[in-house]
């Protein structure tokens, strides 16, 4: 266990490190947006395109992989969706919870936190877990949010629109393409012109220490919106107005998507990994624990994003990745070691 916490620990002080500089304002929460839009468009995909060119074919185009991974996300959702759903979650809260329940960092912390653990052949893996999450799973919650308006005025644009949009952010979104030139360059084995190249590799050796910190003030960031928010509606109670902010998500709606994301999703998918070798799918042993340990990452933070754009409730979405990231500390070595 403590040569996985010698890994590890670096990964988790980086985020800790962006987590203090945002909370004390060293780093101004107006920097934020621009440090994830360096990742998301520049590092990244740069990370993406160079393990995607330099892993070999028959890895990034494994259907085993993808199967067990796109079943245990699919059940994840419908599962989150089922049993969230109720008096105060709606479809919009339900669909963002279960894909904040499915959806792991895997590109911001997963692409460097695993290959350092486990070598540079988990990468086609995890590319595999990433095209599906992206374009999948993501989508799939995306329509699902729209299923409020089903019966109201929106009944035929609700769902159409958002399918529409899911579309629209996949197309615009680089690390889809990225993904898929990199396994174009592998499948041809073609290299790309040196100078270019180097340009790739800085920007890819950026992505790991940039995403990690920025995880950090994403976090700090929600937590200080949060305690102002808080502060906010106490003022307007004592006055006795009515507060335009929503009240705080209970709990009981947090804990259970944050047990689902770390211990549900991952034995889930260790089962179905389970299963398809019994059947005789060509699923390998370190590929099944590559994404078992995808699995058992923390919440991705780009779905805070999408929430707020989407209207769900952001502070749920919010408070579950924190927790979800604060416990990966923990659960993350644990799982390692259980499965080595």
């Amino acid at each position: 266990m403590l040569p996985v916490f010698l890994v590890t620990f670096p990964f988790f002080a980086l985020i800790a490190a962006g987590y203090g500089a945002a909370r004390a304002r060293v780093l101004p929460l107006d920097a934020i947006p621009g440090l994830n839009t360096f990742v998301l468009y520049f590092a990244l995909p740069c990370m993406l395109l160079r393990f995607g060119a330099g892993t070999p074919i028959g890895q990034l185009l494994d259907g085993s992989v993808a199967l067990v991974w796109g079943l245990g996300a699919l059940a994840v959702v419908a599962g989150v969706v089922v049993f969230t759903r109720n008096a105060r979650i709606g479809w919009n809260d339900a669909a963002f919870g279960a894909l904040v329940a499915a959806f792991p960092n895997t590109g911001f912390m997963g692409v460097p936190l695993l290959v350092a653990l486990l070598g540079a052949q988990a990468a086609g893996p995890i590319i595999i877990t990433i095209a599906f999450d992206l374009i999948v799973t993501s989508s799939l919650c995306i329509a699902l949010s729209r299923l409020d308006e089903v019966g109201g005025g929106a009944a035929q644009h609700g769902p159409r629109q958002a399918a529409r949009q899911a579309l629209r952010g996949v197309l615009v979104n680089p690390m889809p393409w990225s993904i898929l030139l990199g396994v174009l360059l592998s499948a041809a084995r073609w290299r790309l012109p040196g100078p270019v190249e180097r340009t790739i590799a800085m920007l890819a050796d950026a992505a790991s220490p940039v995403a990690l910190f920025t995880i950090g003030a994403v976090l700090a960031r929600s937590a200080l919106l949060a305690r102002e928010h808080g502060a906010s509606a106490a003022v307007a109670a004592a006055m006795g107005t009515r507060s335009a902010v929503p009240p705080k998500a209970p709990m009981a709606d947090v804990l259970p998507v944050v047990l689902v994301k770390l211990l549900a999703h991952p034995v889930l998918v260790w089962a179905l990994g389970q299963g398809a070798i019994a059947l005789g799918l060509p699923l390998s042993s370190s590929a099944l624990m590559v994404i078992v340990l995808v699995a058992a990452l923390p919440s991705a933070s780009n779905v805070s994003m999408l929430a707020e754009r989407f209207g769900a409730d952001n502070g749920r979405i919010a408070r579950i990745i924190l927790w979800t990231t604060v416990a990966t500390f923990f659960s993350f070595p644990l799982a390692v070691g259980l499965l080595r």
